[in-house]
């Protein structure tokens, strides 16, 4: 098994790049989607989360309030460090869980907002950057996400700066390109990552 951990700024195209991995043959663990599942109607992390911040950032229909709970940490640091704090456990611990059940010569790519953040870098056999210039972030968060510029770079100066990123991946992949060029490089790196998995699956033997 080749451990991936891929991550890129807000609006840099992470989703996109990782769509592009599935596609070629990877499995994906989507920390986003997993920090969803943990805090989830009923469970446990949903109600530490409400212990954290109050009933305010309940829905009405009793699910979390994203955009008020986003608009409380991404403009207060020790806020944000609170909630991950409750969260990242949570999800670590069903990566692991899914990653276990994974076959052995798979290229198992996680896709991490905040690894660089979290100085998550070790965990995995190889970091990918999708990199992106801050203007073409701001770009794609207003005019695709519909975000004010405002909340836009709250989000993006509450992560790590580009160079940081850079500095920690094993790959960085250009998202400042058309689609067709995103692709033939996604390509690439995909051959390296295949042909890595199957050396290591082969030594296990």
């Amino acid at each position: 098994m080749l451990t991936v951990g891929l991550t890129g700024g807000i609006g840099a195209g992470k989703s996109e790049v990782s769509r592009l991995l599935v596609e070629h043959g990877a499995v994906l663990i989507d920390a986003d989607r997993i920090a969803r599942e943990v805090v989830a109607p009923g469970t446990p992390g949903l109600a530490a989360v409400v212990d954290a911040f109050g009933p305010d950032v309940l829905a009405a229909d009793g699910g979390l309030d994203r955009p008020r709970l986003g608009s409380i940490v991404f403009a207060d640091p020790e806020k944000l460090a609170v909630l991950n704090s409750i969260v990242h456990p949570l999800v670590r611990d069903r990566s692991r869980e899914l990653e276990s059940a994974v076959p052995e010569d798979a290229v198992v790519v996680h896709d991490v907002p905040l690894l660089t953040e979290n100085g998550l870098a070790p965990l995995y056999d190889v970091v990918i950057v999708v990199d992106a210039s801050p203007e073409t972030q701001l770009d794609r968060l207003v005019r695709l996400r519909g975000m004010t510029e405002e909340d836009a770079r709250a989000r993006m100066a509450a992560q790590a700066t580009r160079e940081q990123r850079r500095e920690i991946a094993d790959i960085v992949i250009d998202n400042d390109v058309p689609l067709d060029a995103l692709r033939k490089r996604v390509a690439e790196v995909w051959d390296g990552l295949a042909r890595r998995a199957r050396q290591g699956s082969a030594g296990a033997e």
